[in-house]
C-alpha cells in the first residue's frame, strides 16, 4: 500500500508537470502507467505467448513439466526468441525473435497480471484521490481517474494498438522520413503483438546521432512537422512520444535520416470544434494576437486563467508570450523564473486541468514530452518549429472553410488566401535563414581576427 501511495504522489506531481511548466526535477504525466502494476520482468514471457496462441496457462506452474511442454511449442513459431527483453514498461515488454520464414520481428507481450490487476488499481487510485481531495480541497484530480478508466482498457488491447499503427502510417504516408513498423496480424492477439523489427537510437540520444552523422535540427524539424500534422490537420494524435517510443536511424536504402514511431496504444481523437479552436489559439500565440489568445483560450475552457493557460501550452513566461514566443529562444533566466513561480500557481493549475476539455489533458502531456526531446537535442523553441505549426494551422483552417462552402468562387478565394499565407511563412523562414547565415559568417570572421593564424 505504501508503494502505491508513493506512486499516486508521483502521478500528482506528474500532472502538475504536464501543465507545461517544464520542471527538470519532475516527471511527466504518463496515462499509459495508470493502474498498471510493475510486475516482475523475469516472467515466463514465452509461456504468455503460448497462452494466447495455444492454451490457457492460468493453472500451469512456472518450471513444471506442463510449462516446459508449452515452452517447446514456441519452436513451432520462431527459429529464435530472445528471452531478454529489448525494453520493458508497466504493461508489456518487447522481445526480438525470428520467424520460421526468416523475418525478424519484435514481439510485444503483455505482463500476465495486468488485466486482472488493473481494475483493482484504478479503484485504489480513486480512493486515494478522494482522500487527497478531503485533505486538500483546492486540488482537483478526479480527472486522473476518469482518464485512467477511459484509456487503460484501450491500451490493454494490442489489436487496437495495431489498428492505430496502421491508421497513422496511412495518414502520414506522405512523410518519407517516417517509419511505422508493419503489423503481422496473423500472429497477433489482444495480449501479444508481432510487428516488423526496426532498430535505431532513441530520439534524445545526441551521441548516437553524432556517431551516425544525423542532423539533430533535421530530426527536431521532422518531429515538429509530424506532430503538427497529427494535431492540427488530422486530429488523431500519438500521445506517448517519450524517447523509448521514438527512434531515429539512417534508412538502409537511401541513407537519409528517418524517425521510427513505436507504441501506438495511446491516441487522442480530437473533435473538429476542439481542433479548430486549438489551431486558432496557436496561430494567435505565434503571431502575438493577444485578443485572440484570450478568446480561444476561453473557448477551450481556461476562463479568466487564460494567461496561465497560454504559459502552460508554450512553457514560456507570460512576458515572453506577450513579446512573441517565436521572437527569442528560452533562456536560463526564463527557465529559472518558471520553476521558481510554478509552486505558487499549483491551486490554479489544478483548477485549470479540472476544467479544460478532456482532450486537452493528453495534448498537455504530448507537448511536454516533445519539449523534453527538444531540450535534450538543444533545439527548443527554434523558429522553424513554430513555422511548421503555423503552416499546419493555415492548411487545417482553410480545409475546414472549403468543406463548408458550396461556392466555387469562395473556395478559390480561400485557396488563394491559403497559398498567400503559406508564401508569407516561406518568405519569413527564408529571412530567418539569411539572418542566421549572416550571423554565422560574422562570428566566423570575428574568430579569424581573434585567433592567431599560427602557433
Amino acid at each position: 500500500m505504501a508503494r502505491r501511495a508513493l506512486k499516486l504522489a508521483s502521478w500528482t506531481s506528474a500532472a502538475l508537470a504536464a501543465s507545461g511548466f517544464y520542471l527538470y526535477s519532475n516527471k511527466y504525466l504518463d496515462p499509459s502507467d495508470f493502474g498498471a502494476v510493475r510486475v516482475g520482468r523475469a516472467v515466463a514471457t514465452t509461456a504468455v505467448i503460448s497462452y494466447d496462441y495455444l492454451t490457457s496457462l492460468r493453472s500451469v506452474p512456472y518450471g513444471s513439466e506442463e510449462y516446459l511442454q508449452l515452452r517447446s511449442k514456441i519452436q513451432d513459431l520462431f527459429v529464435s526468441f530472445d528471452d531478454t527483453p529489448l525494453g520493458a514498461a508497466s504493461l508489456a515488454q518487447v522481445h526480438k525473435a525470428v520467424l520460421r520464414d526468416g523475418r525478424t520481428v519484435a514481439v510485444k507481450v503483455q505482463h500476465p497480471k495486468v488485466q486482472a490487476q488493473s481494475s483493482k488499481d484504478i479503484l485504489l487510485m480513486e480512493v486515494l484521490v478522494l482522500a487527497v481531495k478531503q485533505l486538500f480541497p483546492e486540488f482537483e484530480f478526479m480527472w486522473l481517474v476518469d482518464e485512467a478508466k477511459k484509456n487503460l482498457p484501450l491500451e490493454l488491447d494490442f489489436l487496437n494498438e495495431g489498428r492505430n499503427a496502421e491508421k497513422v502510417a496511412q495518414m502520414l504516408k506522405h512523410f518519407d522520413f517516417l517509419k511505422v513498423p508493419r503489423i503481422y496480424w496473423e500472429l497477433s492477439t489482444k495480449r501479444v503483438l508481432l510487428m516488423e523489427f526496426v532498430d535505431g537510437g532513441q530520439v534524445n540520444d545526441r551521441d548516437y546521432m553524432e556517431r551516425n552523422k544525423i542532423d539533430v535540427n533535421e530530426i527536431s524539424c521532422h518531429l515538429g512537422k509530424m506532430y503538427s500534422e497529427m494535431i492540427f490537420v488530422n486530429g488523431f494524435v500519438h500521445c506517448d512520444p517519450h524517447p523509448g517510443n521514438v527512434l531515429v536511424r539512417k534508412r538502409p536504402d537511401t541513407g537519409k535520416a528517418e524517425i521510427v514511431l513505436l507504441d501506438h496504444g495511446l491516441y487522442q481523437v480530437l473533435t473538429d470544434e476542439f481542433r479548430l479552436d486549438y489551431c486558432h489559439l496557436w496561430q494567435s500565440l505565434i503571431w502575438t494576437d493577444m485578443e485572440k489568445v484570450k478568446k480561444y483560450s476561453q473557448r477551450l475552457g481556461a476562463g479568466e486563467l487564460y494567461p496561465l493557460f497560454a504559459c502552460m501550452l508554450t512553457a514560456r513566461s507570460w512576458d515572453s508570450v506577450n513579446k512573441g514566443i517565436g521572437q527569442a529562444s528560452v533562456t536560463a533566466t526564463e527557465d529559472a523564473e518558471i520553476r521558481n513561480n510554478a509552486a505558487s500557481y499549483l491551486p490554479q493549475i489544478s483548477q485549470l486541468l479540472n476544467h479544460v476539455p478532456r482532450q486537452m489533458l493528453l495534448i498537455f502531456k504530448t507537448n511536454d514530452l516533445l519539449r523534453g526531446i527538444e531540450v535534450a537535442l538543444g533545439t527548443r523553441a527554434r523558429a522553424s518549429s513554430f513555422l511548421s505549426m503555423s503552416r499546419c494551422c493555415i492548411r487545417a483552417l482553410a480545409a475546414h472553410k472549403k468543406k463548408n462552402t458550396c461556392s466555387f468562387f469562395r473556395r478559390t478565394q480561400i485557396s488563394f488566401r491559403e497559398a498567400f499565407s503559406l508564401w508569407q511563412i516561406n518568405l519569413h523562414e527564408l529571412i530567418l535563414c539569411v539572418k542566421e547565415l549572416r550571423l554565422a559568417t560574422w562570428v566566423l570572421a570575428l574568430l579569424r581576427r581573434l585567433l592567431p593564424t599560427s602557433y
